[in-house]
C-alpha cells in the first residue's frame, strides 16, 4: 500500500499537466498519482494518453462533473494511507507534501490543511478579499480559528475522510470537507505553503459566481 495518494483533478491543463506531474513525481515519497480529467477539450487528455510514470492512473470523465465530482473518483479508487489533493495548475508547490505530511505526524492530525496566509498572499486583490471573508464566516459560524479554509491542499488519512460522505460536484468540496470535518470533531492542522497564483489570463477558473456559491454552501453545512 502507497503511503500517499495524490488525486490530481484536470481540466483544460494543456499547459501545465506535464510540469506538475513532473513535480509530483519528483517527491520523495511512495506514493501513487490519480488523475480525474474532468472531459477536458483542449488536448490535456491527449497529454495524459502519452504520459508514463510509474504509479500512474488516469481516470476520465466523459462529461464536465466539476471539480467536486473528480476529487471523489480520485478518492474512490485512491489506496494510500494518506490522501492529499493537488490542482494542475502549479499554483501549489508539490514539494510541500513533506512539510503537511511532518505536521500530520507530529500532531497526530486528522486533517492538515495548508495554508496561504500565513506568510502573506500574493495574488489577485478580490481573491484574496473573497477566500479572507469566507474564511471569516466560517470561523464565525462554526467556532474555529482558521487561516485558511478554501486552500487546496488538504491532507487527510483516508479512513478519515471516507467516513465525510462527500457530495459536492463542483468548487465548494472545499467547504464541505471543512465543514463536515469540524461536525465530526476531527482534530485539523493548519501549516504554512507556498502558493503562486495565476491570472485569468493564465487560465484560472474561480470566478466571483463561485464565491456566491460557496458562502451559501458554508450556509447549507451549517444549518443540517
Amino acid at each position: 500500500m502507497p503511503t500517499l495518494s495524490v488525486i490530481v483533478p484536470v481540466y483544460n491543463e494543456a499547459k501545465t499537466i506535464r510540469e506538475i506531474l513532473k513535480k509530483i513525481d519528483s517527491v520523495p515519497l511512495d506514493k501513487e498519482i490519480i488523475v480525474v480529467d474532468n472531459h477536458s477539450s483542449d488536448g490535456t487528455d491527449k497529454i495524459l494518453r502519452d504520459c508514463r510514470l510509474d504509479h500512474l492512473t488516469v481516470i476520465y470523465h466523459a462529461t464536465n462533473l466539476g471539480k467536486g465530482a473528480s476529487v471523489r473518483t480520485g478518492l474512490s479508487n485512491a489506496k494510500g494511507e494518506f490522501v492529499v489533493i493537488q490542482d494542475a495548475d502549479l499554483e501549489y508547490e508539490p514539494g510541500d507534501y513533506l512539510r503537511l505530511m511532518e505536521a500530520m505526524h507530529n500532531e497526530n492530525a486528522d486533517l492538515v490543511v495548508g495554508a496561504r496566509f500565513m506568510k502573506g498572499y500574493k495574488g489577485l486583490f478580490v481573491h484574496k478579499l473573497g477566500n479572507r471573508f469566507l474564511t471569516l464566516l466560517v470561523n464565525s459560524l462554526f467556532g474555529v480559528r482558521l487561516n485558511d479554509c478554501l486552500t487546496c491542499y488538504k491532507l487527510f488519512r483516508r479512513e478519515v475522510i471516507q467516513t465525510l460522505d462527500l457530495k459536492s460536484q463542483g468548487f465548494d468540496i472545499e467547504i464541505e470537507i471543512i465543514s463536515k470535518a469540524i461536525r465530526k470533531k476531527f482534530k485539523i492542522v493548519e501549516t504554512s505553503v507556498q502558493y503562486h497564483p495565476r491570472s485569468y489570463g493564465e487560465g484560472k477558473k474561480i470566478r466571483i459566481s463561485d464565491g456566491f456559491k460557496v458562502a451559501l454552501s458554508i450556509l447549507k453545512y451549517r444549518l443540517i
